[in-house]
């Protein structure tokens, strides 16, 4: 897992993790990676520094940033209010959407190619600013 700076091209800067920086790449050339504030498709990298600390040094854990409580409190939100369907989020989504499924708010995961056919299709997706917790029995 990788964590880059980003910016929208409204200024937005937020944080959000990926696989690697090619699974970066690969989202961000689907327009699948948008701006936690307005949702904005125009998101670049920004400047960051490493987060790099001598494992001699015991400093206290540091206080999250604003960004980071509200993306907790939103993922706390989802996951409260939502049903998790893991990989069959694309079918689920789908199923919803031609009635075939019944009506309610899903969270889960799909492969890139996935979620761009949905959004062609006109099924409303949106990523998530976080990976979503793998629940089990």
């Amino acid at each position: 897992m990788i964590q880059f700076a980003l910016r929208c091209d409204d200024d937005h800067r937020f944080e959000s993790w990926f696989k690697s920086s090619e699974a970066f790449d690969k989202l961000h050339k689907a327009g699948l990676v948008t701006c936690i504030i307005c949702g904005s498709s125009k998101v670049e990298k920004a400047l960051m520094a490493p987060k790099v600390r001598d494992s001699r040094s015991q400093r206290p854990a540091e206080t999250p940033s604003i960004q980071e409580q509200a993306l907790a409190a939103l993922r706390k939100q989802i996951e409260q209010n939502s049903e998790y369907v893991g990989m069959n989020f694309a079918r689920e989504a789908r199923d919803i959407k031609d009635g075939i499924a019944p009506e309610r708010s899903i969270y889960g995961e799909a492969r890139p190619d996935e979620a761009k056919k949905l959004i062609e299709d006109g099924v409303p997706v949106t990523p998530l600013p976080f990976v979503p917790g793998r629940k089990s029995n």
